[in-house]
């Protein structure tokens, strides 16, 4: 294992310092319990909008606390959940009065610890986000897993809480982006956990892995590794088929590096993709390329495609500061 680590054990808190060190007129981050919130809050009569999730996916989901997105982001050790006392904690930072939105991937260890947060915390809606088309369960989940959608879920909701949605909205909001957004990913190399010291699972150099997870997870199956029209073809065609994505459709491209893909290949991806979507009629009117939800150091991709209608465009198109994610401001 090569990384650029100090002790394994340290890693999350160590990068929450730099984090910290990084953007300090943006972040207010604590380390005990670990949570990250914009600076800028609680503001009064706000809705507090507010994710988390294992390390080792960043810039999700600390990456996206700012104003337009997150309130705050409750980061747990590398690929493990975070604590129901960070995301008690998280809220009591960042809860401006008019109630907290809690984003939640759907795998077991994040739904049972945001439930038991929510238990303690007054005047709170859950949002899960299960958006894979590749399993329907798995070791880490009960149903589909939450993975590229989840970027798309804390922009939207973010900006309708800042432009002064109440929870309600907000949550039905987040809820009509993860119904009308799927997502699916390949990779061509394992992650490696940093106290683990090797490769989640074994890939031959020919073999790529179609349908992986975030967290190192075996996909739906392993074929021979081909070119890159397959390849995208192979995770376009089980997303289109599965909402279904029709002719007429106006849609959001979410192009994604799993961490260790150079943006050289994620734009030859994306253009393969929009020119499969133009085949079948579908446009693409919004676009979002980069590494923003990783696997550590995964070589691979994944792909998202969300259904737009009038009211979600100009939310995504609202205006967002965060570390990894700003526009319009």
């Amino acid at each position: 294992m090569k990384k650029i680590i100090n002790n394994p054990a340290d890693v999350v808190t160590d990068a929450l310092r730099g984090l910290a060190a990084a953007h300090p007129a943006l972040l207010r981050v604590t380390r005990d319990p670990a949570v990250v919130a914009w600076a800028g809050s609680p503001v009064a009569g706000k809705v507090a909008v507010i994710s988390g999730g294992g390390s080792g996916h960043e810039p999700l989901h600390t990456g996206f606390v700012g104003p337009g997105m997150l309130d705050a982001a409750c980061p747990g050790a590398v690929f493990t959940s975070p604590t129901p006392d960070q995301v008690q904690a998280a809220a009591a930072q960042v809860d401006g009065g008019a109630g907290v939105l809690l984003l939640v991937k759907n795998y077991t260890g994040d739904v049972l610890n945001f439930e038991t947060a929510a238990e303690f915390l007054d005047n709170t809606r859950t949002v899960l986000i299960d958006d894979d088309v590749a399993v329907q369960d798995s070791s880490f989940t009960a149903g589909r897993r939450g993975v590229g959608a989840t970027v798309l879920v804390e922009k939207i909701a973010g900006a309708a809480a800042a432009a002064g949605a109440d929870l309600d909205t907000c949550a039905r909001l987040a809820e009509a982006v993860v119904a009308g957004a799927r997502s699916m990913g390949l990779a061509l190399t394992a992650p490696t956990v940093p106290h683990v010291g090797s490769p989640s699972f074994v890939l031959p150099e020919d073999e790529v892995e179609v349908g992986i997870g975030i967290h190192g997870e075996p996909g739906r199956r392993r074929e021979p590794l081909t070119d890159a029209s397959a390849l995208v073809a192979a995770l376009l065609e089980p997303i289109l088929d599965d909402l279904p994505f029709v002719a007429g459709d106006e849609v959001l491209l979410f192009t994604n590096s799993m961490g260790g893909t150079p943006l050289l290949e994620l734009y030859l991806a994306h253009g393969i993709a929009e020119e499969l979507l133009a085949a079948r009629g579908i446009t693409v009117i919004r676009r979002l390329v980069g590494p923003y939800v990783t696997s550590l150091d995964m070589q691979g991709i994944s792909l998202t495609l969300l259904r737009l209608d009038p009211a979600l465009t100009d939310l995504w198109d609202a205006p967002v500061h965060t570390a990894a994610l700003r526009w319009g401001m």
